[in-house]
């Protein structure tokens, strides 16, 4: 265990110096605004075209881990959305909680991370929980809000999810990069060095924007912020490992990924939303900035625990 931790230590230092030079005011927030741009936009985005190119839909698709990561991350999902509602929460911060409760960082932290710690093979179902994130999550959270404040379902929000899928440039890097590879040419050596050179960048990149931005969160609510972190860093694993252990049997090596990105800390985008619709941004923001600091010994334990699993 110490071993692991040792090896995951770098990757949260980065965060730490990251969120020291934004609590000092060395990093502007408009220059981690800038930097998450830019590490959005560019250097991630040469991240997954390139490794994306490089694998095939076959490689990526795979239904079993698809229902396994689905029905355990379903659970846990319902289960923050109930405990929500029994507290009389309106819908929208149900939908909001429930969020925090199940997404993780897995395009800043998680792709450059298991990446590096688990290897090559862990990119195809790093993607597939982030696609399944985005695609499948992504949408019910503005379902939800959106369909609970006109009161119905209408084809204005299908269009708002679909554009907002269509916009997102991890959606789309993907989508290229499988494009690519489907057509079975090989990259140009000056275009793969490009996006090798930018795709370099995501990791440091990411890990001190995700830092820069934790400096202007604050804790609030700690006690549903509390109950949010313990979720997402426990019982979404958990659940998860139940699910493609037993429910849905997924072969060792991708179950270790799949539940190693579930251990992950809340995401920083679940705060974008929360801004965007003015549903409870400080209750997320509080959830992100505990999840991400309890995650440096959490993510440990549990890689810890699944490198047997994958062989490591």
């Amino acid at each position: 265990m110490l071993a692991i931790f040792m090896q995951t230590l770098p990757f949260f230092l980065i965060i730490g110096l990251g969120y020291g030079a934004g609590r000092t005011g060395f990093f502007s927030e408009e220059a981690t605004a800038y930097l998450t741009k830019f590490v959005f936009y560019f250097a991630l985005s040469a991240m997954l075209f390139r490794f994306s190119a490089n694998l095939s839909l076959a490689e990526i698709i795979d239904w079993r881990f698809i229902s396994a990561y689905l029905w355990g991350t379903g659970f846990v999902y319902l289960l923050a959305t109930l405990v929500s509602l029994a507290r009389r929460a309106p819908i929208e911060e149900a939908a909001i909680e429930a969020q925090c409760a199940v997404i993780g960082n897995v395009g800043f932290l998680g792709i450059p991370m298991l990446v590096i710690l688990m290897g090559d093979a862990a990119i195809a179902p790093v993607m597939l929980v982030l696609a399944v994130d985005l695609i499948v999550f992504g949408s019910l959270i503005v379902i939800l809000i959106t369909g609970s404040r006109d009161g119905r379902m209408s084809i204005g929000i299908l269009r708002t999810v679909g554009l907002g899928l269509l916009k997102n440039p991890m959606i789309v890097s993907i989508v290229l990069g499988l494009s690519w590879s489907a057509l079975a040419i090989p990259i140009p050596d000056p275009m793969n060095d490009f996006l090798s050179i930018l795709g370099g960048a995501a990791t440091p990149g990411a890990l001190f924007a995700i830092g820069a931005s934790l400096a202007s969160k604050s804790a609030e609510r700690l006690i549903i912020s509390g109950w949010l972190s313990f979720c997402k860093l426990v019982l979404h694993p958990l659940f998860v490992a139940v699910s493609a252990l037993w429910l849905f049997p997924v072969s060792p090596y991708p179950a270790a990924v799949m539940i190693a990105c579930a251990a992950l800390p809340v995401a920083g985008n679940v705060y974008i939303l929360a801004q965007h619709y003015g549903v409870a941004p400080a209750r997320v923001s509080a959830s992100i900035l505990i999840s991400t600091t309890v995650a440096v010994l959490t993510v440990s334990f549990v890689i810890g625990w699944v490198s047997p699993m994958a062989g490591l």
